[in-house]
């Protein structure tokens, strides 16, 4: 077993092998014993074996030196690392281990997260191709909740190529995920470049100065990295990405763009800023905006005292390239017009109405809210005119639905009051024929009510939503829906999302087993996020579903599948 240590005191590393490793992998793990053995594991899978191992332990207080030195005995190609004491972040153990690593290329792994088999394989024939500051490659993403698996910006790896310099495409600022990569260990070391200690988001400084310093690089499609994600992790042990109802987490992201700005000045890359201005704008300020409407005036308040200073700094030409509707949220938060902050959060991404707009007089100019902008800036990013509300097809036609109230009926059964905001006035004068549409299964459940005027482009209804009367798969239904609600004008549909309450009592009923093979629970809240939906959760309960369910999933082929519904056709 090779183990080694950051302190002189607690001794030195054995004598090594004369053969050198091709690539060493870097494992950093802090109180993770349960998960380092899997990401340990995905390494030593690799269909490239002449690798080094270094599990970089942060001072654990858990099991995870037992486990990491059990892990070092049982293969010489890994070696155990323990810091002296705790850094509190994911830079200190990476750059320990690049002080003994042995090998010409270098990856990082986190202890949750695993290298796919041919991860080494891939980037190291990259680098033997030609020669390259680095590779990278496609990151896959694995909901831990449910297992369904995406590509992490999958547009900017979707083919191989070989770039020279981060100006051939400055798109690339919005992978800034360290772990995805694998270095040349002689590029690092001509710059002196290390991860930055004492900070938090940490990858996009490391990413952004490697990209900028980076002479050639490749991109390759194959998969090289699993990023396993809790999205709703307990607060203590969520991810830094997840912790974004804590200020210092605001605090934490500003300052670390803030430094990257620095460096894109100091280094000549200043021609960039516009670029880079965006991808905070579009991806790290729009983590942030889906989850205001669920802050209070205080966090609000604190929230803009930390952002607004930052975002003033911004390239003009980075908000300009922007949906209409972020740059709304924006506007009104640096306005700090907190309230309606909240309004145009809710929605975003599903072309969601504000509930009013109000037109300018003297220019015929529309604008977002209930006046008309008073600063030239805000006329500028609240002008709604270029989205042609009054002209634009039905079925795009900008409608806001909401949930103002939420009764609990009989049985499985709810009422909602649903409200509808037409600030354009597309909708004829007079009631309206609505129907909720909700699909557990392959048939939908369909719900028509009415919606009557309570005022200029508003109307509401009450509808009842029995969940019992839902038609669900024989092998039954698992998983989250979210009802919609349709409008039909001249011939044309209109589809839109339903916002529930922001918080509610989750109601919890039981479906009866003629709704399906199997009983299930279902449990009816708010979606907990943007957009705010209403959220319905099917799961089967019972012995039929332990023993049945698997059975009947098992047996439910295509052809099986025609035949139960030609016999529904005929009972019904």
């Amino acid at each position: 077993m090779r183990t080694a240590t950051t302190s002189p005191a607690t001794g030195t590393l054995p004598p090594l092998s004369s053969s050198t490793p091709d690539v060493t992998v870097t494992v950093i793990v802090y109180n993770d014993a349960e998960r380092l053995p899997r990401a340990v594991a995905s390494v030593l899978r690799q269909t490239h074996a002449n690798i080094e191992v270094v599990i970089s332990d942060d001072h654990s207080t858990d099991a995870t030196e037992e486990v990491a030195r059990e892990l070092a005995a049982h293969d010489p190609r890994i070696v155990y690392l323990r810091l002296p004491r705790n850094s509190g972040g994911c830079s200190a153990p990476r750059n320990r281990a690049l002080e003994i690593a042995r090998a010409p290329y270098l990856m990082f792994l986190d202890s949750d997260d695993e290298l796919p088999e041919r991860a080494v394989e891939i980037l190291l024939a990259a680098h033997r191709e030609r020669e390259l500051d680095f590779a990278m490659g496609a990151v896959h993403r694995v909901r831990v909740d449910g297992g369904r698996r995406t590509t992490w910006m999958p547009h900017l790896v979707a083919e191989r190529r070989t770039l020279d310099g981060i100006e051939a495409d400055p798109r690339l600022f919005f992978e800034h995920l360290s772990t995805s990569k694998m270095y040349a260990r002689a590029f690092l070391d001509r710059h002196g470049l290390r991860f930055p200690e004492g900070i938090h988001y940490e990858d996009q400084l490391f990413s952004a100065q490697a990209y900028c310093l980076a002479k050639t690089f490749t991109v390759v499609p194959d998969p090289v990295y699993r990023w396993y994600i809790a999205p709703y992790a307990a607060s203590d042990s969520a991810s830094i990405s997840n912790q974004r109802h804590k200020l210092t987490n605001v605090r934490d992201r500003v300052h670390v763009q803030r430094l990257i700005d620095a460096f894109l000045a100091r280094s000549g890359h200043e021609g960039l800023r516009e670029d880079k201005d965006f991808k905070f704008l579009k991806h790290d300020f729009r983590m942030y905006a889906g989850d205001l409407p669920y802050r209070d005036d205080a966090w609000l308040t604190s929230f803009a005292d930390l952002m607004n200073p930052y975002l003033d700094t911004l390239a003009e030409g980075a908000y300009a390239r922007l949906p209409r509707a972020e740059r709304v949220v924006l506007r009104l938060l640096r306005d700090r017009r907190l309230s309606d902050v909240r309004t145009a959060a809710r929605g975003l991404g599903h072309d969601v109405a504000p509930r009013r707009v109000t037109p300018d007089e003297t220019d015929g100019r529309l604008y977002w809210g209930e006046e008309v902008p008073g600063s030239p800036e805000a006329r500028r990013e609240l002008d709604l005119s270029d989205l042609e509300l009054d002209t634009r097809p039905f079925f795009t036609a900008l409608l806001r639905h909401e949930i103002t109230r939420i009764t609990r009926g009989p049985g499985a059964s709810v009422d909602l009051t649903v409200r509808t905001y037409d600030p354009a006035l597309r909708l004829p004068v007079g009631p309206q024929r609505a129907v909720l549409h909700l699909a557990p299964g392959r048939r939908r459940l369909t719900v028509p009510f009415r919606l009557s005027p309570v005022g200029p482009g508003v109307f509401e209804g009450r509808v009842r939503l029995d969940l019992a009367s839902a038609r669900l798969p024989l092998h039954g239904f698992e998983g989250t829906r979210h009802p919609v609600l349709r409008l039909r004008h001249r011939g044309r549909t209109h589809t839109g999302i339903l916002l529930a309450p922001l918080a509610f009592p989750p109601l919890t009923a039981r479906v009866p087993h003629r709704a399906g093979l199997t009983p299930h629970r279902v449990i009816l809240r708010p979606e907990g996020h943007n957009p705010g939906r209403l959220q319905i959760t099917w799961q089967p309960v019972g012995a039929t579903a332990a023993l049945l369910r698997p059975a009947a999933r098992r047996l439910s082929t295509p052809r099986t599948r025609r035949a139960a519904r030609l016999a529904a056709n005929i009972l019904h």
